[in-house]
């Protein structure tokens, strides 16, 4: 894993992390990139340990579906150990449990399931009309307009160089706590070259759409996850693969939160390319807490 302390942008850190070493059969270490942070990014778990599914499975088969939990806070500052179990392995479809590790305790659980490619029935929702990304803010006039007066924990996401570029279609959430309707449209794309590999290119997806998704469940509530009176955790997190994707352009990431309940949030996404084409949809729910001692 050498190849990670070398690497000279996030994409090529990101693209190492997802590199995991073989230590035996079914079972694979992967590293995470020290970016600051007290707990590893879930985006980087969910990606890590659909490598290690991937890489147990025949090269004619694909992502189509993942299912995960996180149990644990990840330690960043010691490997993970991914273990892979082969529930089955059918005519059509393959079937993998995976198991991340630390310290001797399980942090993360997913299922995932693989395809060979066939034909079928296609239809699709359509993509919601958007302002371009070219006619929104970019990171730069963000961070020289808004990160002056922002809170601590605003200022050190948005100031970090990060593999994935985001520009939300309202920056509301950012001015005001007023209370807001429960979704929001995100253009994202990669800073970097990802590998023409099915694989890569499927893990860096799982990996990006674990970013911003908790927002839109705070909207209704005049509240962001940068929010030092708030505790706010992804908990589960699912994910259907509809289409191969190329990261040559913009995607839209459109989200909705229908409920929040429970201390908990739910939001749905779904990620389209610019031309319209459904790529991806995604769940996830995440704990959305006031801390006791507020």
């Amino acid at each position: 894993m050498s190849r990670q302390a070398e690497s000279s942008s996030p994409m090529e850190q990101l693209i190492a992390t997802l590199d995991l070493e073989k230590l035996e059969e079914n079972l694979y270490r992967g590293l995470s990139p020290d970016v600051g942070w007290q707990r590893v990014f879930g985006g980087q778990v969910i990606a890590q340990a659909l490598m290690a599914a991937q890489r147990t499975v025949q090269v004619d088969r694909f992502v189509h579906s993942l299912h995960a939990y996180f149990m644990r806070p990840g330690d960043p500052s010691v490997p993970i150990l991914y273990q892979v179990e082969r529930i089955r392995d059918g005519s059509s479809f393959t079937t993998r449990r995976v198991v991340a590790i630390q310290h001797g305790k399980a942090i993360f659980s997913m299922s995932a399931s693989f395809q060979i490619e066939e034909g079928g029935y296609e239809h699709q929702i359509d993509m919601p009309s958007v302002t371009q990304p070219e006619d929104l803010m970019g990171e730069k006039e963000f961070k020289a307009l808004f990160l002056e007066h922002a809170p601590e924990a605003v200022r050190r996401y948005w100031n970090r160089e990060r593999p994935i570029e985001v520009r939300p279609t309202s920056l509301l959430h950012y001015l005001t706590r007023d209370k807001l309707e429960p979704r929001q449209d995100i253009w994202v794309r990669t800073v970097g070259e990802v590998p023409a590999d099915r694989h890569y290119q499927a893990a860096v997806l799982a990996y990006l759409s674990d970013m911003t998704l908790l927002d839109a469940s705070l909207y209704p509530h005049g509240t962001s996850i940068f929010d030092p009176a708030l505790q706010a955790a992804s908990l589960d997190h699912a994910m259907w693969f509809h289409r191969p994707v190329t990261f040559d352009d913009w995607l839209l990431y459109t989200q909705d939160s229908p409920s929040a309940s429970g201390a908990r949030g739910m939001t749905r996404g779904s990620l389209y390319t610019r031309s319209g084409a459904l790529i991806a949809s995604v769940a996830q729910e995440g704990l959305i807490r006031k801390k006791a001692n507020e």
